[in-house]
């Protein structure tokens, strides 16, 4: 579950790339809860705006928080032009559904802003000793962001700006992928479909992704019902209307932030019926358990579904 809510005052403030913004948040009330490579945390920016920004500071500081974030959509753009040094802001998490697992090798690919949650885990690769590779993407070299720190890693990482080398040789990169990599992939829609479809034939597990926006929604939406387990209620989810949506109705109070199926807050135990996944957060092997669905956008396969709610 997302971790309670902390106060944090913005310490820092700069410029990353043209667009990027980064920002340092530190704890009020002193130390911040722990966090590992490929988390993310939700911020509540006032007006109804709560948006998810990737942490891609230092895990082994407990005081403070990075994150970076691109000017877009009125979230960030909140961010970028009333956030300021000394701001009090609050934060939910952090969470993480991009897990950085251990393993001998690693191939990062990150396309423009999507390089915020690979960071870490190249620092977390280079320390640990794993043979591992990055290759970033994005528009145009100035709206790139955390090249000087790349840029101590030397060839392991390959800069290519879209305007000078076109798109991302996918292919070349992939085809050098041993069966013991691990691909992590964060960027634009376009480049993860791609991403999925070269590593189709890769074993299980190999490929991780994360997503900003949310897959295409692919199903009917058949009406069913839902028995909350703790509440005793038994709900009728009408087509055109989420899980959430209804058990809200209903008065059941359930923390839940992007509402699409991308941050993974609204994250539920499921005790009985197969769930009709249509989150972008659960690797393929989560969604085959069973035992968690998004209840913002996931519905069920059959006529019931029993949820500890």
């Amino acid at each position: 579950m997302v971790g309670a809510d902390t106060e944090v005052v913005v310490i820092g403030r700069r410029e990353l790339a043209d667009g990027v913004l980064e920002l340092i948040l530190r704890g009020v009330d002193g130390e911040l809860p722990f966090w590992r490579a490929g988390a993310h945390i939700e911020l509540v920016l006032g007006e109804g705006l709560v948006r998810q920004y990737s942490l891609c500071g230092d895990s082994a500081d407990s005081t403070t928080w990075r994150i970076g974030v691109l000017k877009e959509g009125p979230g960030s753009t909140f961010v970028h032009e009333r956030v300021r040094v000394g701001d009090h802001l609050v934060a939910r998490g952090p969470r993480n559904h991009f897990a950085f697992k251990e393993a001998p090798r690693y191939l990062f690919l990150a396309g423009g802003i999507g390089i915020t949650p690979i960071l870490p885990m190249v620092a977390e690769a280079e320390a640990a000793g794993a043979e591992w590779r990055l290759l970033y993407g994005g528009r145009r070299r100035s709206a790139m962001a955390f090249l000087d720190e790349l840029a101590a890693y030397g060839e392991r990482v390959e800069i290519r700006p879209q305007d000078e080398f076109g798109l991302l040789d996918l292919d070349s990169a992939l085809s050098e992928a041993t069966p013991d990599t691990l691909v992590y992939c964060c960027g634009p829609e376009p480049m993860l479909v791609a991403v999925e479809e070269r590593c189709a034939a890769l074993a299980d597990g190999s490929l991780r992704t994360e997503r900003f926006t949310p897959k295409p929604v692919v199903g009917a939406d058949e009406a069913f019902e839902v028995d909350l387990s703790v509440s005793g209620l038994t709900l009728r989810i009408e087509p055109g209307c989420s899980i959430l949506e209804t058990v809200e109705k209903a008065g059941v109070n359930v923390l839940s932030s992007c509402r699409e199926g991308t941050c993974g807050t609204c994250e539920t135990p499921v005790l009985e019926g197969e769930p009709d996944h249509r989150d972008s957060v659960l690797t393929e092997a989560e969604r085959a358990d069973g035992g968690f669905m998004m209840i913002c956008v996931s519905r069920a396969r059959g006529l019931r579904l029993v949820l500890e709610l």
